[in-house]
């Protein structure tokens, strides 16, 4: 029987929105709701302290993301399993899983939720929290690195968004595949994980800006950022990476003052880098700007915190092509 660590972080799955016995329960309350049977490991449940995942600060994530690898390579479990809510459970699980290192290799690391609450009609969460830990458990994660668990399907946690705010089926790897489900308390992979990231050589840097850009655009938006001390800057741009021509001076300039300026689409792109993706892409390399190798701009900027960590501009950029 392997060893889990549940760590709790509230939301959703462990909200009840009773009248009489409003609050949110703990992660030891959260093992008791399983479905008799389903819990085939030691699991110890651990309470973190945590905003909304609406409003899920960097530091929580980083908390998070330590904590899980330092379950696993310190303290001996065989896998880890967080709850969290999934407006932002795709950043977490990336930063996760970015930060993971050899905990990746040694155990599974899940993260989960739900879209109803505690005392709902139908609760979704205790089947997600039951197929977590037991995926947590199976040494068939090893090497897969960070996942998120959710209507028995596994997510990785490079691939995974949040698609519907309102059914079950929450979470989508659209366009790559789903990791793998979980059937009958195992794991079954359908298809192979994402490569391993880089190694993360420093601390990551939180104060980093995604900026959605729009036809028209001011530079404002940008320059009251980088005054106000922001070290690394995501582009939300258009269909291969394209950004207004107002804005590549500014990018020019950041690059020159040592801010790495990351350009993600809001569109499917490639992995490949931004000279590779086009005209207006190439403009932007031009300029000094990073591609962010087919990564969304949500994780694009998730990526710049713990790229920020390896050194300046030239380090940022070798690191994000080898991600």
């Amino acid at each position: 029987m392997g060893r889990v660590l549940l760590l709790a972080t509230g939301d959703t799955i462990a909200y009840s929105t009773h009248p009489r016995s409003p609050g949110v329960a703990s992660g030891a309350r959260l093992l008791e709701t399983l479905p008799p049977g389903t819990l085939t490991a030691e699991v110890v449940a651990e309470d973190v302290q945590a905003e909304p995942s609406w409003d899920t600060s960097p530091s929580t994530m980083l908390l998070l993301a330590r904590k899980a690898r330092e379950a696993i390579l310190d303290r001996g479990f065989d896998g880890v399993v967080i709850t969290h809510g999934f407006d932002t459970v795709e950043e977490t699980a990336f930063l996760t899983d970015l930060l993971a290192g050899r905990a990746a290799h040694h155990g599974g690391i899940v993260l989960t939720g739900a879209t109803r609450p505690f005392d709902a009609l139908s609760p979704d969460g205790p089947r997600n929290l039951a197929s977590s830990l037991a995926a947590a458990a199976d040494p068939a994660l090893c090497g897969a690195g960070a996942v998120v668990c959710a209507n028995d399907e596994l997510h990785a946690a490079r691939w995974v968004t949040m698609t519907d705010a309102t059914g079950v089926c929450a979470l989508s790897s659209a366009p790559e595949p789903v990791l793998g489900h979980v059937h009958e308390g195992r794991v079954v992979l359908s298809t192979v994980p994402p490569h391993r990231p880089p190694t993360v050589a420093g601390d990551p840097e939180t104060d980093v800006a995604l900026i959605k850009t729009y036809p028209g655009m001011d530079t404002a938006a940008i320059t009251a950022l980088v005054d106000a001390g922001v070290r690394g800057v995501v582009i939300e741009g258009t269909g291969a990476g394209n950004v207004p021509v107002s804005l590549l001076t500014v990018i020019d300039e950041l690059t020159g003052w040592g801010i790495p300026v990351v350009v993600a689409s809001r569109a499917r792109t490639r992995r490949a880098p931004l000279d590779e993706l086009g005209l207006g892409a190439s403009l932007a390399a031009k300029t000094g700007a990073i591609g962010a190798y087919g990564l969304s701009p949500a994780k694009a900027r998730v990526a710049l915190m713990v790229a920020l960590g390896t050194g300046g501009v030239d380090a940022v950029r070798d690191w994000f092509a080898r991600l």
